[in-house]
């Protein structure tokens, strides 16, 4: 049968179907209803094999032993793409990237689809299964760097054939939109393709990989923002991670390409780059509470207690959402520190917004605050547009009340800090008294204490003095809403406090 009576035969069927179901029926309760059941049993036998079968795609293209699919069009996603398939869900990929910090974010989204996807990751290259180069296209000599790496990795392939047979080689972000033909047909030195608007389909184009066709989808789009997708930021060698805010450019630049590889300007939803700010937020968090070298305190500043002189203030949060953030932040970190800056008399303060200042501050309990009475600062947003109508005896009334009930509640959380033991990083000599010594704790407090000379272990009676840079167990006798103060015990560490506490407390101390 050639390809003409075969595309005659697949379209009658076709038309005899969709008759069928337009007028209220199925092709399957067609032929149930007029056969045998052997005849069912051959017509579902047939349906199976229709179903994965070739489509009207096939009868057109030209058949090739090297075949290559463009996934681009919806009906082809939906008839035609595998799903991630059980040999897809155990592979390990690994990513390379190149160029700008949005391909460091478009690995992280990418990372992210595959992952719910079944896949894993390495970091190594001899242990992929999958490597995927993230490209950029902005410099000459940034493509040439990804051509020489895809030959080499080509050539790696070939030598891995035998113990490796499918290993796969993808290319994705801007270069793939620009050399789609290049890559996929002349070089063929990829085996997926996927533009920077074509992630989300990274775990179809795989499994069509895994059948043995090269697949690509380079389609750009005037939607597409992953506003739903979160990316995943963790890496071995990460210090700090990107939230992208919007994909694409308007600009037209007469020198850049960046346009025509990543489409139309588009702005990711507020809702989710907020989503993903708290995400990593929360992330920070947690690694502050986890890693004993890092001081468990944080400096957040309020401003003012009241919302109506925040919002005049142009702070962009609310009392309440303020509150929100600190029983967060006591949530993660359950003996976390915390300091702020307020502002008394700012423009138009009244006494109620006053009273929700001193509020606020005997609610989250500070260990440290900065506190100022409001000075109108020319070319400001307040000197054009608002009054300084506070009076200064009001502004320095409210400070000094403000002073007040800020000192009564630190001293408060100072002195629940009585009779614990504080691992203490000495700063140096007090400045009030060159007999005794100064340090912070672990919540950036101020901890002073005579000077004197301290063993290194408990079982051991050798004497060594106090210097700078020393940490020293100082067991808490006092304190004010200043600082604590208290006696030395012993030299210390970071990863030995446990142990001389523990040895400590076997002796009478």
């Amino acid at each position: 049968m050639n390809i003409s009576s075969s595309f005659r035969l697949w379209r009658f069927t076709f038309r005899k179907c969709l008759s069928r179901r337009l007028q209220g029926d199925t092709c399957d309760r067609y032929y149930c209803s007029k056969s045998s059941s052997t005849d069912q049993t051959r017509v579902v036998q047939l349906k199976n094999k229709l179903a994965c079968g070739p489509s009207f795609q096939d009868f057109i293209k030209s058949s090739t032993s090297d075949k290559s699919v463009d996934v681009c069009s919806d009906e082809y996603e939906e008839y035609h793409i595998p799903e991630c398939t059980t040999t897809a869900r155990s592979q390990r990929v690994y990513f390379e990237t190149y160029g700008c910090q949005m391909n460091v974010s478009d690995t992280e989204i990418a990372w992210s689809i595959l992952q719910k996807a079944g896949y894993s990751r390495t970091h190594e290259l001899p242990e992929a299964d999958v490597v995927l180069l993230v490209t950029c296209s902005v410099r000459e000599k940034a493509e040439q760097t990804i051509w020489n790496r895809l030959k080499h990795l080509t050539a790696l392939k070939k030598r891995c054939q035998k113990h490796k047979p499918l290993l796969k080689i993808g290319v994705l972000g801007c270069m793939a939109e620009r050399l789609k033909t290049k890559l996929l047909e002349q070089e063929k030195l990829v085996d997926v393709l996927a533009g920077p608007d074509a992630y989300r389909h990274l775990p179809r184009l795989l499994s069509l990989a895994y059948g043995g066709q090269r697949a690509s989808n380079v389609l750009l789009s005037l939607e597409e923002t992953y506003a739903d997708v979160m990316p995943v930021h963790q890496t071995p060698e990460g210090h700090s991670a990107f939230v992208s805010i919007m994909r694409g450019c308007d600009n037209m630049c007469s020198y850049c390409i960046v346009p025509f590889t990543r489409g139309r300007e588009r702005s990711r939803p507020l809702s989710s780059i907020l989503e993903e700010v708290r995400m990593l937020s929360d992330q920070v968090l947690q690694l502050i509470q986890e890693r004993r070298n890092i001081c468990k305190q944080i400096h957040l500043p309020a401003q003012s207690g009241s919302s109506r002189v925040l919002h005049a203030m142009r702070r962009g949060y609310t009392r309440e959402a303020y509150l929100d953030l600190v029983e967060n932040i006591r949530e993660i970190i359950p003996r976390v520190s915390l300091s702020s800056d307020f502002i008394t008399g700012f423009c138009g303060e009244t006494e109620e917004d006053h009273q929700q200042t001193l509020s606020l501050v005997r609610e989250v309990g500070y260990n440290v605050g900065f506190l100022f009475a409001y000075s109108m600062r020319k070319k400001t947003h307040a000197y054009h547009r608002l009054q300084d109508d506070v009076p200064a005896p009001v502004k320095q009334c409210r400070l000094e009340e403000l002073i007040s009930v800020f000192r009564e509640e630190a001293a408060k959380v100072n002195m629940a800090l009585i009779g614990s033991t504080q691992l203490v990083l000495v700063e140096g000599e007090s400045k009030r008294s060159s007999e005794e010594l100064c340090g912070r704790n672990d919540g950036n407090v101020k901890v002073v204490f005579p000077k004197t000379d301290l063993p290194v272990q408990p079982e051991k009676p050798q004497m060594v003095p106090v210097t700078l840079g020393d940490y020293v167990l100082v067991k808490i006798t006092s304190a004010n809403s200043q600082c604590l103060r208290g006696h030395a015990l012993i030299h210390s560490s970071l990863n030995d406090r446990k142990t001389s506490e523990h040895l400590l407390s076997k002796q009478t101390i």
